[in-house]
């Protein structure tokens, strides 16, 4: 009798054992996309998405990694989904405005990123991404306003570096010389925001 049941408990502990949940999956696509691995964080993803279709979470951080993968359609798709689910979701105005303006798309990104500010009005992150569509529409005042704005809150390397070049662009070669070498200053760190897209 002692044989046939240590024979199941190999059996029991595998069915009391949980399959994998979406959240699940969903962390280990978060992870693997900080350690930079895009192609296994979309597949880990992919299973969270087709154990919960209706996961925000989950369409906001496949976006982001079609979004570093270069694939901003696909990023697009995504963030668009998280607004279906989330409407007020100021995170996604902003990730989606990221993805239209990758795409060329600078009025139609504009107009996300300021919802997404008046969802949010004290992101730096969408105030800096605001600036980049302002100096690639050529709007170099409002772009370092926008800068300006985020230097203030939460200083960083490529924070000065963009808002010297709108400087660069304005004639003020003064103030784009002060702005680059802040830039190089090893008292703020080198990025904004390193990693994510949405919070």
């Amino acid at each position: 009798m002692k044989k046939i049941f240590y024979s199941f408990l190999p059996l029991l502990f595998c069915a009391c054992q949980t399959l994998p949940t979406s959240s699940e999956w969903l962390a280990r696509g978060d992870g693997y996309l900080k350690d930079g691995k895009t192609a296994q964080a979309l597949k880990a993803y992919n299973r969270a998405w087709k154990l919960n279709d209706q996961n925000a979470a989950v369409y906001a951080s496949r976006g982001a990694a079609y979004f570093f993968a270069g694939d901003y359609p696909a990023a697009q798709a995504d963030f668009i989904k998280v607004l279906e689910i989330n409407p007020y979701q100021a995170d996604g105005y902003t990730a989606l405005g990221s993805a239209l303006a990758a795409q060329g798309a600078y009025e139609e990104a504009l107009k996300m990123l300021n919802t997404a500010l008046i969802l949010a009005p004290n992101k730096p992150e969408t105030f800096f991404s605001r600036g980049g569509i302002n100096f690639m529409l050529g709007k170099y005042d409002q772009a370092v306003q926008d800068y300006s704005y985020v230097l203030k809150i939460r200083p960083a390397a490529d924070v000065y570096n963009a808002r010297g070049a709108a400087y660069l662009q304005m004639g003020e070669k003064e103030k784009a010389e002060a702005d680059f070498a802040a830039a190089q200053s090893d008292q703020v760190p080198q990025k904004l925001n390193d990693y994510t897209m949405i919070d």
